[in-house]
């Protein structure tokens, strides 16, 4: 007897063992039976949460999903405008599976892959809506964070949702805003030539200036230099003055001294020249002190 009850209990174990599966935190099951999706009595997918649960051996399969919020980042995609304007928008989705039964029917067995090729599509369709009726100053700096809440809000309640997939997007955000390369150069071409005609006024406005304050100084040189030569021909004049009686008072109490000097003045002048000739008579008043002195 004993014999029997080894084996059988070593089967027994086994049996249990391979009956019995563990979902993870994180995660939640879906049962497969002979590869098909096991579901309830109102035909809803089966769907395990976290925790120990038990499975018939060799018949049923677990799928695990993941259950936790993942991120969708792409390249960037071109977008038009209102203006007609191409924009190359760089975006990126945060979701997670809100209908895990959904999920796995809608996107090949629970094939991640194919659900972010189906999610990017919808996300595209959402922003490229949303991006045609703005212009590209809204969406940069006007009304951007409404763009991305009026994307969310579209991709989780809109006629085309993610919840078809069984996906709820958390949240939609632009990366980055840049314009093609082909569009980027003529706007850059138009900005520098804004920039060159700001330059050029700039330059003719200092122009300007420079020459009103370079009139405006030479005006008060000129003034200052005037005032100034004026003041020192007032003093010149009053040192003359000074001066000429200063001679006068020394000259008047020595008359004869003034003559001296005068006539000897008078000869330097009228001999400076070596061809200058006089006729004079030898006793002329002219060349008294040139005379003896009388005794």
């Amino acid at each position: 007897m004993r014999k029997f009850l080894t084996p059988i209990s070593i089967v027994l174990a086994l049996v249990i063992y391979s009956s019995v599966v563990v979902v993870q935190e994180g995660t939640r099951g879906i049962m497969m039976r002979f590869g098909k999706v096991q579901r309830d009595a109102n035909n809803v997918v089966q769907v395990y949460s976290p925790g120990l649960h038990f499975k018939v051996p060799l018949i049923d399969t677990l799928k695990l999903l993941d259950a936790r919020i993942k991120t969708l980042d792409g390249q960037p995609d071109r977008f038009v405008t209102a203006e007609k304007k191409d924009l190359l928008v760089d975006s990126y989705v945060k979701w997670r599976i809100s209908d895990f039964g959904r999920f796995y029917t809608s996107t090949g067995n629970g094939d991640f892959t194919q659900a972010s090729n189906l999610l990017r599509r919808k996300v595209n369709d959402r922003l490229r809506s949303e991006i045609g009726t703005r212009t590209i100053k809204d969406i940069v700096s006007g009304t951007r964070g409404e763009l991305m809440a009026g994307a969310k809000n579209a991709l989780n309640t809109g006629q085309d949702s993610t919840a078809e997939l069984g996906i709820e997007v958390i949240d939609v955000r632009i990366k980055q805003i840049n314009l093609p390369d082909e569009v980027s150069s003529s706007i850059y071409q138009r900005m520098r030539a804004e920039r060159d005609a700001v330059a050029r006024e700039h330059r003719s406005q200092g122009k300007e200036k420079a020459a009103f304050i370079q009139a405006d100084v030479d005006r008060k040189i000129t003034l200052i230099t005037a005032n100034a030569n004026k003041t020192a021909q007032e003093l010149r004049g009053e040192g003359d003055a000074a001066a000429a009686k200063l001679y006068a008072n020394a000259f008047a109490q020595e008359t004869e001294f003034y003559s001296f000097l005068r006539s000897l003045k008078a000869y330097e002048n009228s001999f400076a020249g070596s061809e200058n000739m006089m006729i004079l008579k030898p006793n002329s008043e002219f060349f008294r002190f040139m005379q003896a002195p009388k005794k």
